[in-house]
């Protein structure tokens, strides 16, 4: 492949959540996401959110997939791991989500091997987050 042809960079990830409201105020109301665009496909039954900090022209964004009809939550499956956020004071951050509800479930603190400071919570549907500290 020429290297003008390659690939540039990740566009977005995408989770499949039961209840979409729900999960648009996880991602918007206690991450600070910002709704980049929704759309309905009444003939699919199914409503694709995109979230970010960013637009998708400039930032990777994560796309909430909501299938109308299911019933039955998602397996998770053993090969998915988390999505990752940076964070500027990792224990405000996790004491504010915590305030709010958020379930943490790996407390802030250095991740094995390395002084990198992380933490993990749960978003609605139980998919992990990777908070990082940044600063």
């Amino acid at each position: 492949m020429d290297l003008a042809e390659r690939p540039t960079r990740i566009l977005h990830t995408m989770m499949r959540v039961m209840d979409l409201q729900r999960s648009l105020d996880f991602y918007i109301g206690a991450l600070g996401m910002q709704l980049v665009r929704r759309q309905d496909y009444p003939s699919g039954r199914f409503t694709l959110a995109f979230l970010g900090y960013g637009t998708e022209e400039a930032s990777t964004v994560l796309e909430l997939t909501h299938n109308w009809d299911q019933v039955e939550p998602y397996v998770h499956g053993t090969a998915w791991g988390h999505i990752a956020i940076a964070v500027n004071d990792i224990h405000a951050s996790c004491s504010e989500l915590a305030e709010s509800g958020v379930q943490i479930t790996r407390a802030p603190g250095p991740m094995k091997h390395s002084p990198t400071l992380i933490a993990f919570i749960e978003d609605p549907d139980g998919y992990k987050i990777e908070l990082i500290q940044r600063s």
